[in-house]
């Protein structure tokens, strides 16, 4: 079932070709299995236990919602893009379709929001968070991540719509006036940065490519034993991620709970 609360143009935040293209090249990349487990820690860390009611908002592919829906959260997910949800729609899931520059609406707050990789997608990534902050339930809590390091900022940036990557005191600033409380800020992917140092050196755009061409060129699988390592690297860098012992990354999360 699909509730709507607004209604707003997907490809202003990401192509939507994106999202309605590639769902099953991004179901089997490493990054997006990894982040949906280091997103399952990372609740448990903070004994949002199921059935909590969590908000995945910018829900994209569904990956972390169907994850969510696994381990037993009663789990809704958000999205701009009607055609996406679409696609994940089903009798017994709960999905709203509304846009983050526009006022949102619940009628009963949540005990965790998610929003993994959506206020870079924003002009105003300040008050999307604002919003999303007003979703939150007392004691609850959002978790938001994003790209990390500005100077790692390239065409795979670009072609996804992303205005910016942040650090620490860049997305400590995007929740001034959210009245939410940073309780953990966290990066992840360090050993990714040298990767995505040479990826920027490398555009993989051709004449005539849409964005789904050129993001599905970025999103290339190394061979099986490759992408094993690459869930091995994840998967030894999760811990210490969510404990805040890693000193860089590609991506940083913060956590902040409602008075």
């Amino acid at each position: 079932m699909i509730d709507r609360w607004s209604e707003g143009a997907a490809d202003d935040n990401m192509a939507e070709e994106i999202l309605v293209e590639l769902g099953d090249v991004v179901r089997r990349h490493p990054w997006w299995r990894a982040r949906t487990k280091l997103t399952l820690r990372l609740l448990d860390d903070l004994q949002v236990a199921p059935p909590a009611r969590v908000l995945d908002a910018g829900c994209g592919w569904g990956t972390t919602l169907e994850a969510l829906e696994a381990q037993g959260y009663q789990a809704v997910g958000m999205d701009v893009s009607r055609r996406i949800l679409e696609r994940l729609d089903r009798p017994d899931r709960e999905l709203i379709e509304a846009d983050l520059t526009k006022p949102l609406k619940a009628a009963k707050p949540y005990q965790a929001v998610l929003a993994l990789d959506v206020i870079e997608h924003l002009d105003d990534d300040r008050e999307a968070v604002q919003r999303l902050a007003g979703l939150v339930e007392p004691r609850g809590v959002l978790i938001v991540s994003v790209p990390a390091l500005p100077a790692l900022f390239s065409e795979f940036d670009a072609v996804q719509g992303h205005r910016r990557r942040y650090l620490p005191d860049t997305l400590a600033t995007a929740f001034d006036g959210s009245g939410l409380h940073i309780e953990r800020t966290f990066w992840w992917g360090r050993w990714l940065v040298p990767v995505l140092v040479r990826q920027r050196a490398r555009p993989r755009s051709r004449p005539g490519d849409s964005a789904a061409d050129v993001y599905r060129r970025h999103l290339t699988l190394p061979p099986k034993a490759a992408s094993w390592l690459l869930s091995l690297a994840f998967r030894i860098e999760e811990k210490p991620a969510v404990r805040g012992a890693l000193k860089s990354g590609t991506s940083l999360f913060v956590v902040a709970r409602r008075p």
